[in-house]
């Protein structure tokens, strides 16, 4: 416990690259926060700084230092809440890594019916694409992560694996929303918009377009679907999402249709922790809450 301030100095060290910008940060003088980094690496017996001309950054041994302190935090946290809960106040905070899908209808929603109950736990939702939101998990910035066909998978616990089928969006009057079910080539042989390559809706096409005749070539690339959904407004173009991330009433305007399964195979949405944490009970109730509300 004494040293979780230096331990906060040090992460504020590490973000700034900079011990004379960490101080600024922090409100302390550079020679001071210096003398509590230099007397902690005498008690620790090593180095955790390599001190160069133009600042400071970790060294190895400060990175497995860094991983040390935000697992110990981790712990102290769910501590806290655990506590918290003996004293029958259920307090808490959770933190978030998710999809953008998930964004629009399906967390606010679910964020709001667990304040309804538990009106002292707050929360921090972070949009991350699916490599970044298992490196949210791993280095414990995040308590669950919501993510569309994850990347790694190694320190990965899912809690919820959940079907989604690829969607198509398009404004009503293009003509492709004539047909009930889409196929690929179709799509790919009128205008399109598509996200960028770190997202698991444009993992997927790209291994649906390898194995076929046609050739992804978007006309816009973008990180919004939120934008991609809009923009099919302003030009007889297509978008794709997974249904999570649409309204069971569409905007008016828009028309969406299943892409066939026959040309992109289902991806999954998994609800996750870094395996073998033991999370803060307000992050693990709300994770049981999401888990049970998605597998209905």
């Amino acid at each position: 416990m004494r040293h979780l301030q230096t331990f906060r100095l040090i992460e504020a060290v590490m973000r700034a690259g900079s011990i004379r910008k960490a101080a600024e940060d922090v409100n302390i003088t550079a020679s001071a926060l210096n003398r509590r980094i230099r007397r902690f690496e005498d008690e620790f017996g090593y180095e955790i700084f390599e001190r160069l001309p133009r600042g400071v950054r970790l060294n190895p041994a400060g990175e497995l230092l860094i991983q040390h302190i935000r697992s110990q935090v981790s712990d102290l946290v769910r501590v806290q809440s655990q506590v918290a809960d003996l004293a029958g106040v259920r307090r808490g905070h959770v933190s978030i890594a998710c999809s953008q899908a998930l964004l629009p209808f399906f967390l606010p929603a679910q964020i709001a019916a667990y304040r309804h109950e538990h009106p002292g736990v707050t929360f921090e939702v972070k949009v991350r694409d699916r490599e970044a939101a298992e490196r949210d998990l791993s280095t414990f910035s995040s308590d669950i992560a919501l993510v569309f066909e994850p990347v790694v998978l190694v320190d990965f616990e899912v809690l919820s694996s959940i079907p989604q089928q690829i969607q198509v969006v398009m404004a009503a009057d293009n003509p492709l929303a004539q047909k009930d079910e889409l196929r690929l080539r179709d799509c790919l042989d009128c205008p399109h918009v598509l996200p960028t390559a770190e997202y698991g809706v444009r993992h997927l096409l790209d291994q649906a377009s390898r194995r076929g005749t046609r050739q992804l070539s978007p006309i816009v690339e973008a990180e919004s679907f939120d934008f991609m959904r809009h923009y099919v407004l302003h030009e007889k173009a297509v978008a794709f999402q997974i249904p999570i991330g649409l309204d069971a009433a569409p905007q008016h305007g828009l028309a969406i249709r299943p892409l066939s399964i026959r040309d992109v195979p289902v991806g999954h949405l998994l609800l996750g922790q870094v395996r073998g944490r033991t999370l803060p009970i307000a992050s693990a109730l709300f994770a049981r809450q999401l888990a049970q509300d998605l597998e209905t």
